[in-house]
């Protein structure tokens, strides 16, 4: 008698692929890294670069040398992991080696320690970015000045100046206005500087159903509205809700970290708690936490929530 070997569900067929999926998640980030390399030059393209080849190299070896099984570096998660990475860091020459760091963690413990792609719980950027963040965190908040377009020699630490969202922390605001936060004329993290980069991506995976609205609009309204409600009770002491939205991470984080398919909920529901639950824990950890950005530790603590989430928001069977 001949067994058939029938394969786990779903059995629903399409032409997309994980190679597919990830090389347009890499060129939707494409718009960041040009607005990144207008504003810090070189700095950006040597940040990215090493970011990149390193996670690329360090899942080649897990793959060949510890796990011993064929290697997937082609389809395209390193990069997108490399890239991201790169974008949760700032753009200075202390951090051409401490990138390495990152990719290592985030590749290693991350991603490959679960088994790889599609059984890590936590986005592996974000686990190197954060443990980059408590290990060295005064070249992690160390953010280059953005002056010139196209600047060519190697920003250093001298050249650093403070986020809007550090200088609120300390009490001022500085002259950064909402224009200046939509276009990228900010200081801060590579990926983070230009809201509207960010858009022209997302809207770009949205065209083509790599992600749905559910997590960016509930990660973004959740944090629009509850520091709404705080800038309404004390204007001074909080800041204006338009401004929290397009400076710091909550751009890049609701549009292309929260919406990683492997660690958010399937169901729609779900995705909207999920969303919510980001942009609430935003909020809460830049107004009373240590760190003026909340955005990493938001969306891995509700990384951690996701299987039960999965639980809560079954879909309904099919015929019931």
């Amino acid at each position: 008698m001949k067994l058939l070997n029938i394969s786990g569900s779903p059995h629903v067929h399409s032409d997309e692929s994980t190679r597919k999926i990830m090389w347009q998640v890499n060129l939707a980030l494409v718009p960041a890294l040009l607005v990144a390399t207008a504003f810090f030059g070189v700095n950006a393209l040597l940040v990215s670069l090493i970011s990149v080849a390193s996670c690329v190299l360090f899942q080649w070896l897990i793959e060949k040398f510890i796990l011993k099984v064929p290697s997937t570096v082609c389809d395209g998660s390193a990069v997108v992991t490399g890239l991201l990475l790169a974008f949760n860091v700032p753009a200075t020459a202390s951090m051409l080696w401490i990138v390495v760091i990152g990719a290592l963690v985030a590749i290693g413990i991350g991603k490959m320690a679960f088994g790889g792609l599609g059984k890590n719980p936590f986005n592996p950027a974000l686990v190197g970015r954060v443990f980059l963040l408590i290990s060295f965190p005064v070249q992690m908040t160390t953010w280059p000045k953005v002056g010139g377009i196209f600047p060519t020699k190697l920003l250093t630490d001298a050249d650093s100046g403070a986020t809007p969202l550090a200088l609120f922390k300390e009490g001022e605001l500085g002259d950064a206005t909402l224009l200046d936060a939509f276009l990228g004329h900010i200081g801060g993290s590579m990926g983070e500087i230009s809201a509207i980069a960010i858009l022209i991506g997302a809207i770009y995976l949205l065209c083509r159903k790599i992600i749905t609205w559910h997590i960016p609009v509930s990660f973004i309204c959740t944090a629009l509205v509850f520091s709404g409600i705080l800038w309404l009770v004390d204007p001074k002491q909080y800041m204006d809700p338009l401004m929290t939205i397009c400076t710091g991470g909550i751009m890049l984080g609701a549009c292309f970290m929260a919406t990683d398919m492997v660690t958010s909920p399937m169901s729609k529901g779900g995705q909207l708690i999920f969303g919510c639950g980001c942009g609430l824990l935003t909020i809460i950890i830049r107004n009373w936490g240590a760190y003026p950005e909340g955005v990493s530790f938001a969306i891995l603590l509700m990384n951690a929530v996701t299987p039960l989430i999965n639980r809560w928001c079954k879909p309904r069977r099919f015929a019931k």
